[in-house]
């Protein structure tokens, strides 16, 4: 695939400058999101004094409208290289934060959310095809490496915001918001100083701006993947409403899954994404997820039939299972998101990944709730079969994309990446 010294390096084990600069960017801007995602609600609600169905109204708004950045943003980040479209994007992300300080109607906390939406949907699809230029000949496993830190990052953010939390006033609120804000700047300063401005990849004569929309393989695994992120959602959404209202377990066990979960991530996410770097081992990794999901959920389910002291061993016991098949399931993501996807065009690819991906995450709260929750121990166990169906089809799906992917050029005639320019 990538041909550079970065790739190079990579075999080497070390991490490059742009890598380093890449990481550390992402760890700055995600302890932005954590201080700011953590309290988000809370100020909306209570200091904004919105009521809560006009801002879950606003967010969906917000969130649907966002999806629409997606494939142009990667187009732009293909003709015009992703550095400069993730900067453009990282000084919007700045300013819509900023303004939240400011807004005080919901129609301007509706029209700022959708900016900021917009925003973060193109900053993903440019920052996918960074990674791919970065991360060298091993995109997805530069890709598992960052998001180790990327989980890290939202931890420290999260433990920051409790302290806010516990204060509670207004400056307290604004003081996250703006935090948030100076992140993205940050992350945006240490990209335009750490990272190089990537030439543009030569495009082929029949390349076309909407070209992913007609490679089938690809929009199957990008349906497959946005299918089983409802899992991530199962951990944060699901389990804790049916820890409160079906069990006895003690509240402080909604705080143990969610440190298990973060750490089980950090602690392996690199070890096992190592391990996924082709398309043929992404279809495997997602089978492991699925097998595991198909253990974990209905453990998740018995947390209501045992015993009061028993509930939380049982929930961790599960979170453990559910974290690792989350491992695996992101691993297989990154290697088929990346490796199916064309070089010339990974910011349009990134781009409708990151689409299907956030519509799955924007219906999961409908699904998890309105279906799994409402059906109690059969909707649970229907949860873990949709999973292991997911999972089980990883494999024969990423062997038919292969099959479809040009053949590598030999080696000896190939075409050279493009040199990296600051």
């Amino acid at each position: 695939m990538i041909t550079t010294g970065i790739g190079k390096r990579l075999r080497g084990g070390a991490e490059s400058g742009p890598q380093r600069a890449l990481i550390i960017s992402s760890f700055v801007s995600r302890i932005g999101n954590g201080l700011f995602n953590t309290a988000a609600i809370l100020y909306f609600t209570f200091v904004v004094h919105l009521p809560a169905a006009q801002v879950g109204a606003g967010l969906t708004i917000a969130g649907l409208c966002g999806l629409a950045a997606g494939v142009p943003a990667g187009n732009l980040a293909d003709r015009y290289g992703p550095r400069v479209v993730s900067l453009i994007a990282q000084a919007v992300l700045a300013l819509t934060m900023a303004s939240f300080v400011l807004i005080d109607s919901w129609l301007a906390f509706t029209l700022v959310a959708t900016l900021d939406r917009l925003a973060a949907t193109a900053a993903g699809a440019a920052g996918g095809a960074l990674v791919a230029r970065v991360g060298g000949e091993r995109p997805a496993a530069f890709r598992a490496r960052l998001r180790t830190y990327v989980n890290l990052g939202v931890v420290v953010g999260t433990l920051g915001a409790g302290v806010a939390l516990q204060i509670d006033t207004r400056a307290a609120y604004t003081a996250l918001i703006l935090a948030n804000a100076a992140s993205f700047a940050l992350a945006g300063l240490i990209v335009l100083i750490g990272v190089p401005n990537y030439r543009p990849l030569p495009k082929p004569e029949d390349h076309r701006q909407w070209s992913v929309l007609a490679d089938r393989p690809y929009l199957s695994f990008v349906a497959l993947y946005s299918a089983m992120g409802l899992q991530y959602q199962t951990v944060s959404l699901l389990l804790p409403i049916w820890l409160a209202a079906h069990t006895d377990a003690p509240r402080w066990t909604v705080a143990a899954v969610y440190a298990v979960n973060s750490g089980v991530c950090v602690l392996l996410q690199s070890r096992l994404g190592s391990k996924v770097e082709t398309p043929h081992q992404g279809g495997r990794a997602l089978r492991r997820a699925g097998l595991l999901f198909l253990v974990s959920c209905p453990l998740m389910a018995l947390t209501a039939d045992v015993p009061m002291w028993v509930a939380p061993a049982l929930a961790v016991l599960a979170v453990c299972l559910h974290s690792i098949g989350e491992v695996w399931e992101s691993s297989g993501g990154y290697a088929l998101g990346f490796g199916l996807a064309p070089d010339h065009a990974q910011g349009q690819y990134q781009g409708l990944l990151g689409i299907g991906f956030n519509a799955g995450q924007a219906l999961a709260p409908l699904i998890l709730t309105g279906a799994v929750l409402a059906l109690g121990h059969t909707g649970w166990l229907l949860l873990a079969l949709f999973f292991a169906a997911l999972g089980l089809a990883g494999p024969p799906v990423a062997a038919w994309a292969e099959r479809t992917r040009p053949a590598p050029p030999a080696e000896d005639t190939a075409t050279p990446r493009a040199e990296a320019e600051r």
